[in-house]
């Protein structure tokens, strides 16, 4: 029986039972799991902790992107559970999702018993082989006795540095094996790792990027979810030296959206403001990004006018896609820290007046604003946003699948903080959102979470209603409802003179009827459901989802022709930016 025991223990306990005190010891009180013939060992020991509460979703892939969620709005590792051959597979996408956008998670694998690996076995993959591309580290556990220091150094990579998803996959044989655990084992982690760790930034080049900004008449911060640990670090930096705020898709909520010197998003979606300022700028200060080619577009031309100053905890993304000026290999919460002490300790000797510039801005700000057109009772979908985000007053947590919608919730929410915000952002996963919500929810309790979905996105995990039903989480799921693939609906009206290529979602024989009917399925979870059409009732129906306790969904039915704009194309640049037209237009 898994337990809080002494370091020294003469007790001979099976390798499951070995794991779970593990987890224990590294802090976990949250699993996800889903349990197969392969787990089912890890999952009786798990019935006997008495700190660890494991949450039952209905697919491998939804326990994964609900421990992202959670690690997402927590900053904790999230921890999922699955069996050999198919169970393990179905984790990869998260993974992948995870490995991309920097997110701490331990994934544990059942596998085959060790003599049958390699035999092509009932239910072997090889799964520590088909996931080495997309985890910091991977296990294939093969003495009972490496658990406890597997496990903790899996922690440690998982969280250390840049974070990332691990995974450990443990034989059914070893999870059986009779062991007396040693929990002082030190961790066995290659000196190249430790050696690659940021240390404190150099005062000298901290200098260097004050001396820079001084000097600067147009600098912008570009700030990504490298950032997401120094929200109060990032404010009192803009509060010392005035400079405005873009931020980055995964960097919603790093920066206040509704401070004054926020220019909310950048990027393929961003506000033109946002825009306009990178391009305009002689500084640009890059803090937790990576360049990724949704924010930048055409490379060459991005801030091109502009000294860059980057700053990453990760070596490996100095000047991979954009080559700065000055670079500073740390964890951004240090080298603000260092920042703001220097700035503190010389108030009044340093000249940052960029007023001229802010108005400058502020001018692009009334000139192009976000916004959209209404056409009768149709509801609009960023109408929808705006009335949640009113109604929650910007407090809510907001998981989105991808998708239109997705940058609707980007663009008309407003996000105060970090952690507010969770987006898979560099993979793109369609079906993130409502795991997601789910995880958010459990490292939350009692705080709402709206699951901003789009049709196509939510049908993909649209089982994991199921779990929020059963332990009665406050996730609110608004999906907006257009029938289609939105986004690729969209690309298809700017190049494919909107042929309709396998993008309509609906029914084709009845095209006039929703379909499918969410608000029946959502019934057959015991979830209260209802549906709007019509732009004058959605104010009541958003009040009747955040007054209803527990889950709740609303079907906000959407016109399928509307596009998310503005819009700089896939290759392009600021001067190529699109900012009117739709799906109306005829080709």
């Amino acid at each position: 029986m898994a337990s809080s025991s002494p370091t020294v223990t003469t007790l001979r306990r099976n390798g499951a039972d070995i794991l779970v005190e593990a987890l224990e010891r590294c802090g976990v009180g949250d699993v996800f799991a889903y349990p197969g013939g392969a787990s089912m060992e890890i999952h009786q020991e798990l019935t006997r902790s008495p700190t660890i509460r494991t949450h039952l979703l209905r697919h491998e892939q939804g326990e994964a992107f609900a421990a992202s969620g959670y690690a997402r709005a927590s900053g904790r590792p999230g921890v999922c559970i699955a069996t050999s051959g198919p169970g393990a597979t179905n984790l990869v996408t998260a993974l992948a999702d995870a490995y991309l956008d920097s997110v701490p998670l331990v994934a544990i694998t059942g596998q085959v018993p060790r003599y049958m690996i390699g035999t092509g076995a009932f239910q072997e993959t090889p799964v520590v082989e088909v996931t080495r591309p997309i985890t910091k580290h991977n296990y294939l556990v093969l003495d009972v006795d490496d658990i406890p220091r597997i496990i903790k150094e899996a922690f440690f990579l998982a969280s250390s540095g840049r974070p990332g998803p691990v995974l450990v996959d443990i034989p059914k044989d070893i999870q059986q094996h009779m062991a007396v655990p040693s929990w002082g084992t030190p961790m066995q982690l290659p000196n190249r790792y430790i050696a690659r760790l940021p240390e404190q930034p150099a005062t000298d080049l901290l200098e260097q990027v004050i001396h820079l900004a001084a000097e600067a008449r147009r600098p912008v911060l570009y700030v990504g979810g490298g950032c997401s640990a120094s929200g109060d670090e990032l404010r009192r930096f803009v509060e010392l030296t005035g400079i405005p705020v873009a931020t980055t898709l995964m960097g919603l909520g790093n920066f206040p959206s509704d401070h004054p010197l926020s220019l909310r998003m950048l990027g393929m979606h961003g506000t033109v403001y946002a825009n306009y300022a990178v391009d305009k700028a002689d500084l640009l200060l890059a803090f937790g990004v990576r360049f990724d080619d949704r924010v930048t577009g055409r490379i060459e031309a991005f801030a091109s006018r502009a000294k860059i100053v980057h700053i990453d905890i990760d070596p490996a993304e100095i000047g991979k896609n954009k080559q700065p000026h000055v670079s500073i290999c740390a964890d951004v919460k240090l080298a603000l820290q260092g920042m703001n002490a220097l700035l503190e300790g010389s108030i009044g000797e340093r000249n940052f007046d960029y007023r001229d510039w802010c108005s400058e801005l502020e001018q692009k700000r009334i000139e192009f604003p976000l916004g959209y057109q209404t056409f009768g009772e149709a509801i609009p979908p960023q109408y929808a946003i705006q009335v949640l985000d009113e109604m929650t007053n910007g407090e809510a947590i907001v998981a989105t699948g991808v998708g239109q919608h997705q940058m609707w919730a980007a663009q008309y929410y407003t996000y105060r903080r970090p952690r507010q915000w969770l987006s898979s952002g560099g993979l793109g996963a369609m079906g993130f959102g409502l795991p997601a919500a789910a995880g958010a929810a459990v490292a939350n309790p009692g705080v709402t979470v709206v699951d901003i979905d789009g049709d196509g996105s939510f049908l993909m995990n649209i089982q994991e209603l199921a779990m929020i039903r059963i332990e009665n989480l406050q996730v609110k799921v608004m999906v907006l409802n257009n029938q289609h693939l939105g986004m690729v609906v969209q690309w298809e009206d700017i190049l494919y003179k909107a042929n309709r290529a396998h993008t309509y979602l609906g029914n084709p024989e009845k095209g006039s009827v929703i379909y499918p009917d969410f608000i029946t399925i959502a019934r057959g979870f015991s979830i209260p459901a209802v549906r709007v059409a019509n732009k004058s009732e959605v104010r009541a129906a958003i009040k009747e989802m955040l007054e209803t306790p527990g889950p709740y969904l609303l079907d906000v039915i959407v016109p399928h022709q509307e596009h998310v704009l503005p819009m700089i194309p896939s290759g392009g640049s600021f001067k190529d930016t699109i900012l009117d037209g739709d799906g109306r237009t005829l080709h």
